[in-house]
């Protein structure tokens, strides 16, 4: 404390602080991206292992037998389902009867706002069907629930077979204490965002339904089955849910222990584990695994139906099977085996799973990066833009040149008026507005003017709203009292890179991964830019660096980390679909990338944009 109660201490560190200020910026994000990239070394990261006592051990034994007749009982699921042309309600309800059930139906329909091109989809109307196994040794007031997607075509009908499979082995056992849910949803995640809304007496997006006529106890935990394939070589563990969040770690490491133990190949993003961490092969894989989890995260988007629970406090992952070229083979009973035994454990829960953690990045199934160990990779980049602060902050407090004793040599620079802040600031949030708000709005007027779908319409309008906001800077200077002043755009860039502190540090709380991208990409034109810099490569630097652009540099990326590279037409391509997509995530189930780029990112870059330009 005597460092900065003595003012001859402080003005010496704010003196060192401003003379070095830019080598220290260049240190720290050097650093920063050294120690994210770090975070995939094994011996940095942590090695999993259960917290909850209720689940410490798998020494259960699992006997479902079934496999075979469950997947006999897909196939017919499958033969009613293309002879009712969608999902087969009668057939479902009668079969869930005959295993012992409480059965229940929900009707719902949602008109999006414009049509889904790549599902195809617009005017949706469908139907949950789902059973309840009451708890027979408990009061009823917690349950689970195992879900199963009906979607288009001849897909998952494995999953629906296997479902029915453990429900009526299920229900022959005795030592259930809560509540087992068994949902097979229509449409995946509108289906499940319906019965989600009806089970909590919740309308958070504006969907009809019906409400629902039987319901279980609180739920605890749940699990989402995609099988697409008779023959399974190994289950992929999908976590990563709706605004990038996680369920509880202990739910992974359930799972990766009963494949261990049951012998199963399991991944998670698709990759399997390797044991020569020590190489630059094994290494560069545990780094991709990892990248691909960032990726994901900072989507925002529900990569399974289990991404809506997480929003109601319920830990819920997706367990896809994937048939590929592996020797490896894994049959229904198997699976089967895994699920009893993963739900065994659940219901020995006595509480809500807690005690791991809910804030992590896995390199492998069997390692895992805490918060506490990503999270300085994200602040050595954010105190970059608090050391810029400063610098502006001494520059702003100490007296021009040409003043001596309080007596001014020349006349000085009169300082900014409020309106010469507030103005760029209100434009940029205006333009970010209309960003937020026109392209759906506009999309009839679109569709009338100009050859293009609604769909098209809603994208070609965003960019184009996105493009007009670069000519900002040549209007808002008509409008600014003391733009001619240095001290105009020096306090605009400090009231900037504190709103951009800000912004990215609450973003990286809730969404690190989102957070840390929009960091690298947009921390070194907020602390470099100024109005006297070449024109022409600083223009270029940061358009290259813009919030548009870096989505662009996230599409062709992720392709490259998912090992299917794509050409420049395919990645324009793409880029159209994640803004569509974007834009429906957000409409429909509540994403919040889309308002936060549009509202907040967006605008802020604009800021630095004006100051780039300030007359």
């Amino acid at each position: 404390m005597g460092l900065l109660s003595d003012p001859n201490r402080r003005r010496a560190l704010t003196n060192l602080l401003t003379r070095l200020n830019t080598p220290i910026c260049l240190v720290c994000y050097v650093a920063g991206l050294a120690w994210f990239m770090g975070l995939a070394f094994e011996p940095f990261t942590l090695r999993t292992y259960m917290s909850e006592n209720a689940m410490g051990s798998t020494m259960v034994e699992e006997r479902f037998p079934a496999g075979e007749r469950a997947l006999a009982t897909g196939r017919e699921f499958a033969a009613h389902k293309r002879k009712a042309g969608g999902m087969p309600v009668d057939w479902l309800v009668k079969t869930m009867q005959a295993r012992g059930l409480e059965v229940y139906t929900q009707q719902f329909s949602r008109t999006l706002p414009f049509p889904d091109e790549n599902k195809e989809r617009y005017m949706v109307k469908g139907t949950n069907v789902y059973g309840i196994l009451r708890a027979p040794r408990a009061s009823r007031t917690e349950a689970l629930v195992l879900t199963a997607s009906c979607s288009e075509g001849s897909g998952n009908h494995q999953a629906v077979g296997l479902l029915l499979g453990l429900a009526q082995y299920f229900r022959n056992q005795v030592y259930w204490a809560k509540d087992i849910i068994f949902l097979v949803n229509e449409y995946d995640l509108i289906g499940m965002q319906a019965w989600l809304e009806g089970y909590h007496h919740t309308n958070i997006t504006g969907m009809d339904y019906t409400p629902l006529q039987g319901r279980g106890g609180s739920i605890q935990a749940a699990l989402s089955l995609e099988l697409n394939s008779d023959v399974i070589t190994s289950l992929d563990l999908v976590l990563e849910g709706l605004n990038g969040q996680l369920p509880n770690l202990d739910l992974a490491n359930l799972f990766y222990a009963f494949c261990q133990k049951i012998d199963i190949l399991c991944t998670i993003q698709g990759k399997l584990q390797r044991s020569d961490w020590d190489t630059p092969s094994g290494y560069t894989h545990a780094a991709q695994t990892m990248m691909l989890m960032v990726m994901k995260q900072a989507s925002g988007r529900s990569w399974g139906d289990h991404g809506l629970f997480l929003r109601y406090h319920i830990e819920a992952a997706t367990i896809k099977g994937i048939n590929s070229f592996r020797q490896y083979k894994t049959d229904a009973t198997t699976i089967g085996r895994l699920l009893e035994g993963m739900f065994r454990k659940l219901n020995n829960l006595l509480e809500r799973l807690h005690q791991s953690y809910f804030f992590y990045l896995m390199p492998s199934l069997h390692h895992f990066v805490s918060i506490g160990y990503y999270m300085p990779a994200f602040g050595l980049l954010a105190v970059i833009l608090l050391l810029k602060a400063l610098d502006l902050w001494v520059q702003l407090g100490t007296p021009p040149p040409g003043t001596e004793d309080g007596v001014a040599g020349v006349e000085p620079a009169s300082s900014p008026s409020v309106l010469s802040i507030l103005t760029p600031l209100v434009i940029s949030h205006m333009t970010g507005a209309a960003l937020y708000t026109l392209p759906i709005r506009s999309q009839e007027m679109a569709v009338e003017h100009f050859p293009v779908s609604e769909t098209e319409a809603v994208v070609l309008t965003a960019i184009a709203i996105y493009t007009a906001g670069l000519a900002l800077p040549h209007n808002t200077h008509k409008f600014l009292v003391g733009e001619g002043t240095d001290k105009g755009w020096k306090v605009l860039k400090l009231v900037a890179l504190l709103y951009l502190a800000v912004l990215l540090g609450c973003t990286a709380l809730i969404n690190f991964s989102l957070g840390f991208i929009l960091a690298v990409t947009l921390v070194p034109i907020a602390a470099f830019v100024t109005p006297h810099r070449p024109k022409v490569i600083s223009t270029t630097i940061m358009v290259l660096l813009s919030p548009g652009f870096t989505l662009l540099y996230c599409v062709f990326i992720y392709q490259e980390l998912q090992e299917s590279p794509v050409s420049l037409g395919e990645g324009w391509m793409l880029y159209l679909s994640v803004i569509s997509q974007g834009i429906l995530d957000h409409s429909l189930y509540g994403s919040l990338v889309y308002p936060l780029l549009a509202l907040f990112v967006y605008p802020c870059w604009l800021l630095f944009w004006n100051i780039l330009f300030w007359k």
